[in-house]
């Protein structure tokens, strides 16, 4: 299995594969896209999987960045596994659209590095979710053709400040940006057949403790019906990330809620893709 990354060694930024031993940087080579981002917008992803085979390691010592800091829209759907909406405990039905909100490059840091829990809040939450990373572009994308616009697969911890998603009415965006809440990574998996997607499993642990355990096929709207919908009203392009839903088992969920502090560990595992790790951290 090929992974790519971001990463961070001898006081610079590269993208690279990762070995059992150490990433192989890629960068260099590749001078045209100096970012991994803008290899995914060049629909170089292959390029860089094919350079990638036979070469030496070239960093044992390096740092996880988030896997593409450069992303400019990245797009998360809620409230997507059964149980979730009744989590809410509001008396609402089940929704008939998706619910989805913006988060920002900013928000997110890379594998082995901390979540950060600011001062002005300590509600900080978990969300473990499978990510997907577009390569072709695409608008009123049919639902079954939507695989075919998917060209890799990460994992995320969508960390939330869960007091700040109700400051307002109708929208959760100012709970769901604070700087290096979450984590994407560790690296990107390319998608080559729908059984990544489709037998998925996804975990989440905190401290040890199994908190979230579900199958992406039980999601109330399929990663398919996600890229239709919101193909429907923007055009998708090459790079753009779509969080594609938490189960239950967040630490708000709990009575009294499990919130994270400093010193706890989260750990979200999908085979096939890997296991993405953070502690947390109070802001300096």
């Amino acid at each position: 299995m090929t992974r790519l990354a971001t990463y961070s060694a001898d006081g610079q930024e590269f993208y690279g594969a990762v070995t059992d031993t150490g990433m192989i940087a890629l960068s260099p080579d590749f001078p045209q896209w100096p970012t991994l981002y803008d290899a995914i917008r060049a629909g170089g992803l292959q390029d860089l999987v094919t350079a990638a085979k036979d070469k030496p390691v070239t960093h044992s010592e390096f740092t996880y960045e988030m896997v593409l800091p450069n992303a400019p829209r990245i797009l998360c759907v809620g409230v997507n596994f059964p149980d979730r909406n009744a989590e809410y405990k509001d008396g609402s039905t089940q929704p008939k659209y998706m619910s989805l909100f913006p988060r920002f490059a900013s928000g997110f840091t890379g594998h082995d590095r901390p979540l950060i829990r600011p001062p002005e809040n300590h509600t900080l939450d978990y969300e473990g979710e499978v990510a997907i990373v577009i390569g072709k572009t695409g608008r009123r994308i049919r639902a079954e053709d939507a695989y075919d616009h998917i060209c890799a697969l990460t994992l995320c911890n969508e960390g939330t400040i869960r007091d700040w998603v109700r400051h307002a009415k109708f929208n959760v965006t100012q709970g769901k940006n604070w700087d290096r809440s979450g984590s994407i990574g560790p690296w990107l998996v390319p998608f080559e057949k729908a059984e990544q997607l489709d037998e998925a499993r996804i975990q989440t642990r905190v401290n040890g403790e199994l908190r979230q355990d579900d199958y992406l096929k039980r999601m109330t709207f399929p990663i398919r019906e996600e890229i239709a919908y919101i193909s429907t009203f923007m055009t998708l392009q090459p790079g753009d990330i779509i969080v594609t839903g938490t189960p239950t088992g967040a630490g708000a969920r709990f009575d009294p809620p499990r919130y994270l502090k400093p010193g706890d560990v989260v750990e979200i595992e999908v085979d096939g893709i890997g296991i993405l790790r953070n502690g947390v951290e109070d802001e300096k």
